[in-house]
């Protein structure tokens, strides 16, 4: 059901959280401002119950969807987290304020007049607060790509520093699903009954590393349930509008870094406390950068004309296309754009000549699953659709009818039939490059070598870590991950 929640407007007009005329105004007093809870999973897909996965066991964020709406259409900017995290705490696309690459060494203050939306609640009055799921003191993920200090972000790590009465805008990071995969020997999952997209290969080392990343989403359902606890014990869940979502799609070959569904696609799950909209779905387009501006509206603050986010709940026409973006990630120089509708999906590689699999330290040391295909790929053993994305290039341009083709692989950009849809978001994609797009490229040469040689060093001391040559052939490195994932360990449960 496509649901746009004009009712959520009622409510802000009973809680007095009507949009300011001016920034700095503030709502008429503290016991009328929403406390506004982001609770962020790191690297999570749409793999939990309550999205359809049967194999999977997480009854808390199921409860949250029945007590909230839950949105199955919210993609993340890009598809790994500094800049996709760059944009959530701005309202910004990453490539409009030049924090598009991953984790650059040369950072830069935010180009005026953007500005982090803590300051916004700060001056409306709010208790600012990152923190980690693991302790009330410690301080949460940022991860940032433009210079910072937490202190000038943040208020504290728990909103229970803030002084009494004070109204909140907290996020309580929680660093999984995110790599290494934990147990959870409560509640394992069969690899046998996990259900692989066609594009992955179907082997025991592919099912068992999909089935230990969702006993993983297992362990963040008990940490939400946590959270979500400690707001009722403490009488604060009827004034609290909680959202819970991933900073980008899952840990997977074809979907961190890229642009495909898996990589951007993310729950989106608002519950608010007047119970509004409790247990419906909407289909509605968001990006995550609609996030920043929705929860400013909730506590009535102004949303400043030049944030590119949009209230979700409000009364402006819904989105039409998503548009999502990839550059350098660690050492690995790319560039990727998308746009995305309903239907359909349009991806244009500007690095036509380079395979997708261009070495990346990072998912070398961590996704078995592309050692294995790689091994498979050499030996002529994966089929079509399975080599398509091992290859040694990629098409310039990609076209998906997302309707027909929820896994993106029939590539209509050649197919006369689609000549029209694909002119429309060719067209769309120029005029977006032109407005948007205006990181700079190309990027410093230094930042690159400066990427290359920390992941080098990295690579080398994680391998060894392992007591493996960094230099290992791909066949003796599946060789230690069938060893390592398909014989039982005496590995301690993490759902304590």
């Amino acid at each position: 059901m496509k649901l746009k929640l004009l009712a959520f407007m009622a409510i802000l007009a009973a809680w007095g959280c009507q949009p300011s005329t001016n920034q700095q105004d503030k709502p008429q007093s503290a016991d009328a401002q929403p406390n506004i809870l982001w609770i962020v999973a790191d690297d999570l897909g749409v793999d939990i119950g309550c999205y359809g996965t049967k194999a999977v066991h997480t009854p808390h964020l199921d409860q949250l969807a029945r007590e909230g709406v839950r949105y199955e259409n919210l993609h993340t900017t890009t598809a790994v987290c500094s800049p996709s995290r760059s944009g959530l705490i701005t309202g910004m696309y990453p490539v409009s304020i030049d924090c598009h690459q991953h984790r650059t060494p040369f950072k830069h203050a935010l180009p005026d007049p953007v500005q982090p939306i803590t300051r916004y609640f700060r001056e409306a009055g709010y208790f600012v607060t990152n923190g980690s799921f693991k302790a009330e003191n410690r301080k949460g993920k940022t991860d940032y790509n433009f210079t910072h200090h937490f202190d000038s972000l943040y208020d504290g790590t728990h909103w229970n520093q803030r002084k009494s009465g004070q109204p909140f805008f907290s996020q309580i990071q929680i660093f999984i699903p995110h790599r290494p995969f934990l147990k959870d020997t409560l509640n394992p999952v069969d690899p046998d009954n996990v259900q692989l997209p066609p594009y992955y290969v179907d082997h025991p080392v592919t099912r068992k590393d999909w089935a230990m990343y969702l006993e993983t989403i297992q362990l963040v359902d008990i940490e939400v349930g946590k959270i979500l606890k400690k707001l009722e014990e403490e009488g604060l869940a009827e004034n609290t509008i909680v959202f819970f979502f991933g900073d980008q799609g899952r840990p997977h070959m074809r979907g961190k870094q890229f642009l495909y569904d898996p990589g951007t696609n993310t729950p989106l799950i608002v519950r608010h406390p007047s119970g509004t909209g409790a247990n419906s779905v909407s289909q509605q387009l968001i990006s995550n950068i609609d996030i920043a501006a929705t929860s400013m509206a909730l506590a009535g603050i102004t949303i400043p004309p030049h944030m590119q986010g949009q209230d979700f709940l409000g009364e402006q026409p819904e989105r039409a296309f998503l548009t999502t973006m990839r550059d350098r990630r660690d050492e690995t120089v790319d560039r990727i754009r998308a746009v995305r509708t309903t239907d359909f999906k349009y991806i244009r590689n500007f690095y036509p000549e380079r395979p997708y699999t261009q070495f990346n330290a990072y998912k070398k040391f961590r996704y078995p699953v592309l050692t294995l295909m790689q091994v498979l790929y050499k030996k002529g053993e994966l089929n079509e659709v399975q080599s398509r994305f091992m290859a040694e290039s990629r098409p310039a341009e990609e076209l998906y009818d997302l309707k027909n083709d929820p896994d993106e692989i029939n590539n209509l950009a050649g197919d006369a039939n689609y000549e029209e849809q694909l002119a429309g978001l060719r067209q769309h994609m120029d005029e977006w490059l032109v407005t948007y797009d205006l990181g700079k490229y190309p990027e410093n040469p230094r930042a690159i070598q400066a990427a290359e040689e920390l992941m080098k060093g990295r690579f080398k001391r994680n391998m060894e870590s392992l007591g493996l040559n960094p230099a290992i052939s791909d066949e003796e490195f599946l060789q230690y991950w069938e060893k390592t994932l398909l014989e039982e360990t005496d590995d301690v449960s993490h759902a304590n």
